[in-house]
């Protein structure tokens, strides 16, 4: 034992370059080596490869590592090469002669490592040239491919273990990097390794920063946040390819060292931009969750989501992919409740259980999101361990800790939470026992005579918003817990059956309210926290607005809206390409009115001496759209905007929402054509009159003010484009 010992830390030290094991790894070897099936959930960075790659080193004979990603393969085949450490991939990137290859060096033992995709496994001639082989274990990487409870269930891993049988009696080891109690069961049912011995490290990864921010100015965000790291590694994850495209233009064009990574790309573009980013000749990949699985970046300083993930696995993944040489990484999500939506339709079309297993993933991430609950806490928890929230409170890991919510007692409330989770019989989830203690009279609480319970409605007094938080922070107190084989129920625990017969003072958070956040952050006129401008030259700006427009006898919002004086205020844009940039300018009215307003953001900035801050100026692509140039295009030919809605398949309300931000940019457009067939001139010049003396331009004032006209939202949207081109662009 004392010499495999030995052999192990010589061959550790010659092979890899390291002089000790980290946490478990040693031991997970040495189970290995002994032939004994082995489980390892061990957290993004903190070396499962190891736990493998050595023994294979160490064993006669080719161990075969099935892996679900092509990038994953290539990655670490290239660094166990660069190691010295023959290691081969077998996937459908490989020709026939390379194929042929790898086969003919497997077979001579000539390979130590052999990755295989797991749809190449299922192949029956791959099958028959490993019978021929010496195999000396099998790995899974990435095992939660295997459960439908994983964030990244794959079908075809389902079989992995059927066909591993075909190759003999093999020890296997199976690894993943997020795996709940649930997953973790799945995993070794469907393997047949119930037996396995389990290896499971702490999910803490104390060097990350978890903060959730408000899907607001988005855009401008991500800039400023990517600026003040500039030069830094970084990835931002974006739900669907068309997003990553346009943020990775985005970040381009306000000179941020960016490139796209999705599914979609052609190889060699995808394998370029990977090969950039790890040889820092890019600093920030923008891709979809395909990027970055396996790959052994130790310096990401950031990861941000600027959609909401599918589930809280994988965030946690995603973001472990930050920091993974420990020191600093921050990790950065957006959130609002359409991403929620938007995803729940993404699976509308998918078998009943794997949309409700979807909906209850959905709900775990509007949970961690929304609480103003430790995020630590919350994330570990979820992975079935503990965490001390004092210690993320020390030293300031994430915003909840940092800026702490407002607290209340909440005895009271937990102890209804708990009798509705036990009146209900333990076999019901969160909203159902919201529904429960506001006395909601929905069909599905009545079915089951819920209605008729002691607890029914005893919290009416409070929103199901609220219940589903105190339900939630029970969970997170351990007095109530996760029923492991029936997911999405909960019921009482033992530690919660004692505080019903004996109740304690137990402090609750209010939760983070998003429930005002609309669909703002997709618009190009994204409104400027009131807080952040220079008030003082907010002010003047106002007072210079008022004059122009006086001048000009137009309303002032005409000339530039409220949003575009206080973003002006923000950047101090002192050219006139800078002010062409602000959010609702436009270079059409920079020629109409810049002068004006250059001249005293000049004289201001040079009487106070301010450092003019313009690096975090969004540049907008606006024009640059493929979608708005092919609007401008249609509408000069005096195309029916039904129809050009028609051939992008997009709605009405959408369309027009299209032509608002182009109007709003500057845009000069004549829709006279479409304006005189649907509307009389009579009704026109009223609505022009009503803009012409209106403070605002905002459609739902309007609305008010001539809601004794009857006149059709689509029509003063139409005319507002209509009266903003005239008298403004």
């Amino acid at each position: 034992m004392e010499a495999q010992l030995d052999q192990l830390k010589d061959k550790l030290k010659d092979v890899f370059g390291y002089g000790q094991f980290r946490g478990t790894q040693e031991a997970i070897i040495h189970n290995l080596l002994n032939g004994k099936n082995t489980f390892v959930i061990m957290p993004t960075g903190a070396g499962k490869s190891l736990c493998y790659q050595l023994p294979a080193v160490m064993m006669s004979g080719t161990a075969i590592v099935i892996s679900p990603l092509i990038a994953l393969m290539k990655n670490q085949v290239d660094q166990l090469n660069a190691l010295g450490v023959n290691a081969q991939f077998l996937n459908s990137t490989l020709t026939k002669a390379e194929i042929a290859r790898v086969k003919h060096d497997t077979l001579a033992e000539e390979v130590k490592l052999l990755y295989v995709a797991p749809e190449s496994l299922t192949k029956e001639e791959n099958i028959d040239f490993l019978r021929k082989a010496n195999i000396s274990f099998a790995a899974i990487d990435e095992a939660h491919c295997i459960s439908e409870w994983g964030h990244d269930f794959r079908p075809e891993y389902r079989r992995i273990k059927s066909i591993i049988q075909q190759l003999g009696d093999l020890p296997i080891i199976a690894l993943t990097a997020t795996a709940t109690p649930k997953v973790q069961i799945d995993i070794q049912k469907n393997l047949q390794m119930e037996d396995a011995d389990v290896f499971k490290s702490s999910f803490n990864r104390a060097n990350l920063y978890y903060e959730v921010r408000p899907k607001q100015n988005t855009k401008k965000q991500l800039i400023k946040f990517i600026k003040n790291h500039k030069g830094k590694s970084g990835i931002v994850y974006c739900l669907s390819r068309k997003k990553v495209e346009e943020i990775a233009n985005l970040l381009q064009i306000n000179d941020i060292n960016a490139a796209p990574y999705h599914a979609g790309l052609d190889a060699p573009v995808r394998m370029k931009n990977q090969d950039d980013f790890l040889n820092e000749e890019v600093d920030v990949i923008v891709a979809t969750i395909a990027f970055g699985m396996g790959i052994d970046k130790p310096d990401v300083r950031f990861v941000v989501h600027y959609d909401t993930p599918k589930s809280l696995e994988g965030y946690y993944q995603e973001t472990g992919r930050a920091g993974r040489d420990g020191l600093e990484g921050e990790c950065i999500m957006f959130y609002s409740y359409n991403d929620i939506i938007k995803l729940e339709k993404f699976s509308k079309d998918k078998p009943v259980t794997e949309r409700e297993n979807a909906k209850i993933l959905l709900e775990e991430m509007v949970s961690y999101a929304e609480s103003s609950v430790c995020r630590r806490k919350q994330l570990l928890h979820y992975f079935g361990e503990e965490y001390n929230e004092s210690d993320c409170k020390e030293s300031g890991k994430c915003d909840a800790c940092l800026k702490p919510k407002e607290k209340f007692e909440g005895e009271e409330y937990v102890l209804k939470a708990i009798q509705a989770a036990q009146q209900t019989g333990g076999r019901f989830g969160i909203n159902h026992l919201a529904n429960v203690l506001i006395g909601s009279q929905n069909q599905y609480v009545k079915s089951y005579g819920h209605d008729k319970l002691a607890v029914f409605g005893t919290g009416k007094g409070e929103s199901d918003k609220f219940w589903a938080s105190v339900i939630r922070q029970s969970m997170l107190n351990e007095l109530l817990e996760k029923d492991i084989e029936n997911v999405g129920v909960l019921k009482v625990s033992e530690k919660g059956i004692s505080f019903l017969e004996n109740p304690y003072g137990i402090i609750l958070s209010k939760d983070n309210d998003y429930s005002d956040l609309g669909e703002e952050e997709e618009s190009e006129r994204e409104v400027i926290n009131s807080k952040a401008y220079d008030e003082s030259l907010f002010e003047l700006l106002k007072g210079l607005r008022k004059k122009v427009a006086k001048e000009k006898n137009l309303p002032p919002y005409v000339i530039f809206q409220d949003p575009s004086l206080e973003e002006m205020a923000t950047i101090y844009p002192t050219t006139k390409e800078e002010l062409a940039q602000i959010n609702g300018v436009g270079t059409g009215k920079v020629a109409k009115f810049g002068k004006y307003f250059l001249d005293l953001i000049n004289k201001y900035v040079e009487d106070n001496e301010i450092e003019t801050a313009s690096d975090v100026v969004v540049k907008s692509t606006v024009n640059k759209s493929k979608t708005k140039i092919y609007i401008i295009q249609q509408i000069d030919r005096k195309v029916e905007l039904e129809e050009i809605a028609e051939s992008k398949s997009i709605t009405m309300d959408e369309l027009i929402d299209e032509i608002e931000h182009i109007c709003y940019s500057g845009t000069k457009l004549n829709l006279d054509y479409y304006i005189d067939q649907t509307m009389d001139h009579e009704r026109q010049q009223d609505i022009c009159d009503y803009f012409m003396n209106a403070e605002t331009d905002n459609i739902k004032v309007a609305m008010q003010e001539l809601e004794d006209e009857d006149y059709a939202e689509e029509e003063l949207r139409i005319m507002r484009i209509k009266f903003l081109s005239e008298f403004a662009n």
